[in-house]
């Protein structure tokens, strides 16, 4: 299916096993109406065509084969092949079937859903739509009978307006769910840029702070200015960094950034905060906080920190929110040029209630964005046991040192 719906892997389950439900017993009900109700099923291609082919046909390519091939492409071989047989059945007098085929007509009316819905320009999900209501509309003239034709044609024309409607909901609701990723999306953006304003003010400060000193004891100590250039150096690199991202300017008065060096100490926190409010009388903590020594000796950009901090900040709410009871583990690995943060829960004690406001869904969009604004990667998914795990990979710092190697080789 082309649509997007937070649904969980198990509602999406049912939704194909219906449908492939609905279009096995519309191609019985084809086989009971070709094999008991014409004299001679195959006397006439046009009697066992709608049956054996046209319908299978369309059927699998509402059902989105082959994949190789687009929407559209699907919807002009579905209505070639239906039109031509509808024609056929006009011109050849020895057709003789009673039916002009359930599992053709269930096709067609799917892929009208389906196009109606598809997030394509109005002007073409209108033409598509359009050709398929007269595909559908002209399936009663196989039996040339008026009285078939007026019947049948009523019927289908009240089937065919709702499905009509069921797509323009369907694109609505996906057209609404677009914008708040969206607006998601910017906002975190947002909050990144005032993130990273309020850390290049910060080391703007202490660049201005070493130059002064510098210019204060050059002609008592020159011995120390070399040191203080090489802080100012440091520290102008890692400002270009964080302004090599940022794209906007954006700052709350009750924003406040993330000291240089906290890291482990706010995660700390966090994890402490957690585990006082959900512990449960047990003597397992409710969180724990691991950092290999690599990830304790490791230098990630200050913008990546406060992400760290967010990420962890995020999946500890998640937890609270959709899985009381369980257990939380805080991970932290870093390779040569990577950090790994892996938040893992257990399956909870107990199925959670509906949080308050719903289930917006966006959490972790918003986390990727954040993730992705900074070279890394994010993913999560559940785990066999019935847990959940979410890990991102950071890049380590080395634009600085870099820069400091390269002022060296210079000297």
């Amino acid at each position: 299916m082309d649509w997007n719906f937070p649904l969980s892997a198990a509602g999406g389950r049912v939704i194909k096993i219906s449908i492939l439900i609905a279009f096995g017993l519309a191609w019985l009900a084809d086989i009971a109406v070709l094999t008991t109700r014409t004299p001679d099923p195959f006397g006439s291609p046009t009697t066992w065509l709608p049956v054996l082919v046209t319908g299978p046909l369309i059927a699998l390519a509402a059902l989105g084969m082959p994949r190789l091939c687009s929407l559209a492409g699907r919807v002009i071989g579905a209505v070639t092949i239906s039109l031509a047989l509808t024609v056929w059945c006009l011109i050849d007098p020895t057709f003789a079937v009673a039916w002009w085929g359930a599992l053709e007509t269930c096709g067609l009316l799917y892929l009208v859903v389906r196009t109606t819905a598809h997030n394509w320009r109005p002007a073409h999900a209108i033409a598509c739509t359009v050709a398929l209501g007269v595909t559908v509309l002209m399936l009663p003239l196989r039996i040339r009978s008026w009285d078939a034709f007026v019947a049948g044609g009523y019927f289908l024309t009240m089937v065919l307006a709702v499905c009509v409607a069921l797509g323009c909901g369907v694109r609505g609701l996906e057209a609404r769910r677009e914008r708040a990723v969206r607006d998601v999306r910017q906002a975190e953006r947002l909050a990144l840029a005032r993130d990273l304003h309020d850390l290049v003010a910060h080391h703007m400060t202490g660049i201005i702070v070493q130059a002064n000193a510098a210019l204060a004891i050059k002609t008592t100590a020159p011995d120390k200015v070399d040191p203080i250039l090489r802080t100012i150096v440091r520290s102008g690199a890692e400002t270009l960094e964080s302004m090599r991202r940022l794209v906007r300017v954006l700052r709350e008065e009750n924003h406040t950034a993330l000291r240089r060096g906290d890291l482990l100490t706010e995660l700390a926190d966090l994890v402490s905060a957690h585990s006082a409010h959900c512990a449960d009388g047990s003597d397992e903590a409710p969180a724990r906080l691991d950092a290999t020594a690599a990830a304790r000796t490791a230098r990630l950009s200050p913008e990546a920190e406060l992400s760290v901090q967010r990420l962890v900040q995020e999946a500890l709410t998640n937890v609270r929110r959709h899985a009381p009871g369980a257990r939380i583990t805080v991970h932290l690995d870093a390779g040569r040029a990577w950090m790994q943060v892996t938040v893992t829960n257990t399956a909870p004690h107990h199925k959670a209630a509906p949080p308050a406001g719903g289930r917006g869904g966006f959490g972790l969009v918003g986390l990727r964005e954040r993730v992705e604004a900074l070279d890394g990667t994010l993913s999560a998914g559940a785990l066999p046991h019935g847990g959940w795990q979410v890990q991102a990979a950071f890049p380590l710092e080395a634009v600085a040192d870099d820069t400091l190697q390269e002022v060296r080789s210079k000297q």
